[in-house]
């Protein structure tokens, strides 16, 4: 089952889908197998496992292999400082979809607001008050308080 609710196909492939064998991972990725298995065992790119311990890679982890050959070689980051920008990197994306999801639940309660509102506006009786339009009045009252009076 997805998160919605409805059954998924088990056999569509997702780019979640762990699909791809180490040698494959590594063509795919440019990589060595033995670097793949380093990163594996890093917790840079962890891949899904296999019944028999065989790692499995999805189109994601081949995406992030990449990611992080190019933060390596290009940038010149160090593998340390790769798995936490990876892991700041899950973490805002996991803020992003609770602010969406929050975001969601307050337009949902502004709105049953609105719609409650409504409905108690609906239930005014009109007939008990005659309803008259107010005209706006510039008006202005002074007042002083009274004068203590002294006793002489």
């Amino acid at each position: 089952m997805e998160r919605d609710g409805r059954r998924r196909n088990p056999y569509q492939l997702t780019d979640e889908t762990p699909v791809y064998v180490i040698s494959v991972a590594a063509q795919l990725s440019g990589l060595h197998p033995q670097t793949l298995r380093q990163y594996d065992r890093l917790g840079l790119v962890s891949p899904d496992r296999t019944a028999g311990r065989g790692r499995r890679y999805s189109a994601r982890d081949i995406e992030l292999l990449r990611q992080v050959q190019a933060l390596s070689q290009d940038e010149g980051i160090n593998l340390a400082g790769i798995k936490r920008i990876i892991e700041l990197e899950h973490q805002v994306a996991a803020l992003q979809a609770r602010v969406a999801e929050l975001s969601a639940a307050v337009e949902g309660a502004a709105a049953a607001m609105q719609q409650r509102e409504a409905q108690v506006h609906a239930s005014y009786r009109r007939d008990l008050v005659p309803y008259q339009d107010v005209q706006q009045a510039s008006a202005l009252v002074v007042w002083r308080p009274k004068q203590p009076r002294r006793d002489t």
